[in-house]
């Protein structure tokens, strides 16, 4: 995109637009506007208001370089460095899944479960820890862990960690296998790990992001089995664990969740709450 000679909101606005829905963005206008509101600091009404203000040179190429990131399908929250979620600002970046506003159920229903507060919460598979953060933040007098295989979505919760001022402890662990068995007994886990059948086909965007965290086997829940099958093993069990999956895979995963002495206790749209079906055992 070469600058003219006059460069304003609304010139770039069209250009943007067309240049985004071309390369097949579905949102191209709003996604321009967005990165337009970052980059001046221009709320999007007074945008809409004032086409004819300028953009400065650095102000154009800065907004240029982000266009033609989004224009190669790049997800915007990764141009960005941000996204929300429950109400809050993440960051994020490649090496964490950008949250989805579904997983926002997750909390409502964590919510809605009886004595919560005094419970340790355990997020497996935190990514940009925006679930652990949040049950934190909502849940005050909670004690929270957040639990990841890799060391850079570790590394990406931390920073939102401070940033939010959340106090949580972080540990890197393959599922559940670093976690005492002092911290799962009767504790609610939260858990969206990676549910995306091997051969589903996903978005441009989404292929961007790191297939760690989105594809889960053949059928997409071959590390819930794993999660399932280590707690059926475990001395001590937690009371509820949260799960978020693809509607037509939630009949197997009860199935998953039953073998392993946990019955579903309620369901929204992607997730489903289970909890121990006979009482968690005494230590």
């Amino acid at each position: 995109m070469e600058r003219p000679a006059q460069t304003t909101i609304g010139s770039f606005l069209s250009c943007s637009t067309k240049m985004l829905t071309v390369a097949g963005i579905n949102t191209a206008r709003l996604d321009t506007l967005v990165l337009l509101e970052d980059v001046t600091k221009v709320n999007r009404a007074q945008l809409l208001a004032r086409p004819e203000l300028e953009l400065s040179g650095p102000q154009f190429k800065l907004l240029t370089k982000m266009v033609q990131r989004r224009a190669e399908h790049e997800p915007l929250a990764y141009i960005r460095n941000k996204t929300e979620f429950y109400g809050r600002e993440f960051y994020v970046d490649h090496r964490v899944l950008e949250p989805r506003p579904e997983s926002e159920t997750m909390i409502d229903l964590l919510l809605q479960l009886e004595n919560n507060t005094s419970k340790i919460i355990i997020d497996v598979g935190t990514g940009s820890g925006a679930l652990a953060i949040t049950a934190k933040l909502e849940l005050p007098s909670s004690s929270v862990v957040a639990v990841d295989i890799d060391d850079g979505c570790l590394t990406v919760a931390s920073q939102n960690v401070q940033s939010l001022h959340a106090e949580i402890q972080a540990i890197q662990s393959n599922l559940l296998e670093a976690v005492s068995e002092q911290a799962l007994r009767g504790a609610i886990l939260l858990c969206n790990l990676p549910y995306v059948p091997d051969n589903f086909q996903i978005n441009p965007a989404a292929m961007r992001e790191p297939r760690l965290a989105i594809f889960g086997g053949p059928d997409g829940l071959d590390l819930y089995r794993k999660l399932f099958a280590y707690l059926a093993n475990s001395i001590s069990k937690p009371d509820f664990i949260l799960t978020e999956a693809l509607p037509p895979q939630h009949y197997e995963l009860k199935t998953i969740a039953e073998r392993a002495s946990f019955v579903l206790d309620r369901s929204q749209d992607f997730i489903q709450c289970f909890k121990m079906a006979t009482g968690r055992p005494e230590l």
